[in-house]
C-alpha cells in the first residue's frame, strides 16, 4: 500500500426522495452499507447487515411529488413528527462513515449514483459539515457492469445482468434493503471485474 492509493472501502447508497432533485425536493430516508474493501488486489466482502446504517429525516420544503412518495410509502407527515432534523442525520452519517473507513478511501456506490449522488452531496454539504467522500470518490454500478462486460448501455439494465452476477437481495424501495441489495450486486460485478482483468491490470494507475 503506498501514502497515495490507501485501500478503498465501498458504501452501497440508496435513497428516498418525495422529488427528483435536492433543494425544492426533500430527501426523505437514506442507507449506507460497507460492502466490501479492495487495495488493487484483493476485494474483501464486508457483512452488510454488520456495517449498515439507516436514517429517515424531516422533509426541508412543502413541494413534494406525489408518484415518489407512492413509490417509497414514506409519510411526510409521520416524518415532520418522527423525521431526524438534515443537521443530525447528516453530521451523523459522515461521522459513520469517517470512522468505519479508518485509514481507508471511502468510496460511495449506487445505481444510478447520478441520482443518488446528487443529493447525498447536496445534504452533506449544506447540513454535514462536508462530504466524507470528498467531491467525487463514487461509482456507478451500472458504468461498472459496461466497463466489466462490453455490454452497451442500453444492455446493462439489471434485467440483462446475468444471474450469476444478480443478488440474494430484494428490491423494496426501502432505502436500507435497497443499499444492501444494490451492494450485492456491485461486490459480484466487482470481482467479475477484477477476476477477468487480473490484479496486475486493475491496480494499474
Amino acid at each position: 500500500m503506498s501514502v497515495d492509493h490507501p485501500p478503498e472501502i465501498y458504501f452501497s447508497a440508496d435513497i428516498e426522495t418525495d422529488g427528483p432533485y435536492p433543494g425544492r425536493y426533500s430527501m426523505l430516508s437514506f442507507g449506507l452499507v460497507a460492502v466490501a474493501t479492495y487495495d488493487g488486489e484483493t476485494v474483501c466482502r464486508l457483512d452488510p447487515r454488520a456495517h449498515a446504517a439507516y436514517w429517515e429525516l424531516r422533509p426541508q420544503s412543502d413541494e413534494y411529488d406525489p408518484e415518489a412518495l407512492a413509490v417509497n410509502g414514506l409519510d411526510r407527515d409521520r416524518l415532520q413528527r418522527t423525521g431526524l432534523s438534515a443537521d443530525e442525520a447528516m453530521s451523523a452519517a459522515a461521522r459513520w462513515v469517517r470512522e468505519l473507513s479508518g485509514e481507508r478511501r471511502p468510496v460511495l456506490v449506487a445505481y444510478p449514483v447520478a441520482f443518488d449522488w446528487l443529493f447525498l452531496y447536496w445534504y452533506f454539504m449544506n447540513f454535514g459539515g462536508g462530504s466524507p467522500f470528498g467531491h467525487g470518490s463514487c461509482i456507478d454500478i451500472r458504468s461498472l457492469y459496461v466497463g466489466a462486460t462490453g455490454a452497451t448501455f442500453g444492455r446493462s439494465s439489471k434485467r440483462h445482468v446475468p444471474g450469476s452476477l444478480q443478488p440474494l437481495a430484494a428490491h423494496t424501495h426501502h432505502a436500507l434493503d435497497d443499499a444492501i441489495e444494490q451492494g450485492q450486486l456491485f461486490v459480484n460485478i466487482l470481482e467479475y471485474a477484477v477476476g477477468r482483468t487480473g490484479p496486475e491490470v486493475a491496480a494499474r494507475e
